[in-house]
């Protein structure tokens, strides 16, 4: 993080807090050294090259979208994937990260990557947002169902797929390596993940429990 222009003030005091308080959480999200992150909750996962129209061949292949809203400290995060029902697998191809986005910039550039049809699932704890970018032409945005447990429930359906993300995706690797459960005061885990850099993770999360939020999906 030392050496990446385009964090901003609130990426670099994060990784300042993380170096105090999950040391080596930073030494791998923060610094990038090798090594894998304990408590991890998605462990299943992978940095790797892939064709897209390759992968879109395979049976019960679907391309899903996922939408997490932020804007002054916290990032507005798109979420692109192909869900592989057959493979149990998850390709992340593309994504959004950006802080300051107001609906009419989150449209344009939602439109400009072609995804202005797709079917995205959003954050439900902002539909006034998602009723806006509808009106601006981001014509299959819906929220995302929310209810009690449905953290648990959504983090246990993408744990049944392998992650497979494109090098392109920085943000989302960045995530996801630094994405684990939380301790209690004796440092045993326990049945939530830890807040903060979570923003595609919760966007994935929301796209995933969508496109397998139906009767004839079998795991």
């Amino acid at each position: 993080y030392k050496t990446n222009e385009f964090l901003d003030g609130a990426d670099i005091k994060m990784f300042e807090e993380m170096k105090l308080s999950r040391p080596e959480r930073y030494r791998t999200a923060g610094l990038g050294e090798w090594g894998a992150v304990s408590g991890l909750v998605y462990p299943s996962f992978e940095v790797s090259e892939f064709d897209i129209s390759e992968v879109m061949k395979e049976s019960g292949a679907e391309a899903i979208y996922g939408l997490d809203f932020g804007y002054t400290n916290d990032p507005t995060a798109l979420f692109c994937g192909i869900l592989c029902k057959s493979s149990r697998k998850i390709y992340v191809f593309d994504e959004i990260y950006e802080r300051g986005l107001t609906a009419e910039a989150l449209a344009g550039l939602i439109k400009s990557r072609g995804y202005a049809r797709a079917r995205i699932i959003a954050d439900s704890a902002e539909p006034r947002l998602t009723d806006e970018l509808r009106a601006m032409g981001v014509k299959g945005i819906r929220s995302a169902k929310k209810g009690r447990g449905s953290i648990l429930q959504g983090i246990d359906r993408v744990q049944r797929f392998r992650i497979i993300a494109s090098p392109a995706c920085k943000n989302f690797i960045g995530e996801i390596r630094g994405y684990v459960w939380d301790t209690d005061r004796e440092g045993d885990a326990v049945n939530r993940p830890v807040g903060g850099g979570d923003h595609l993770m919760d966007a994935m999360r929301y796209a995933v429990t969508e496109a397998t939020d139906t009767s004839n999906f079998s795991f």
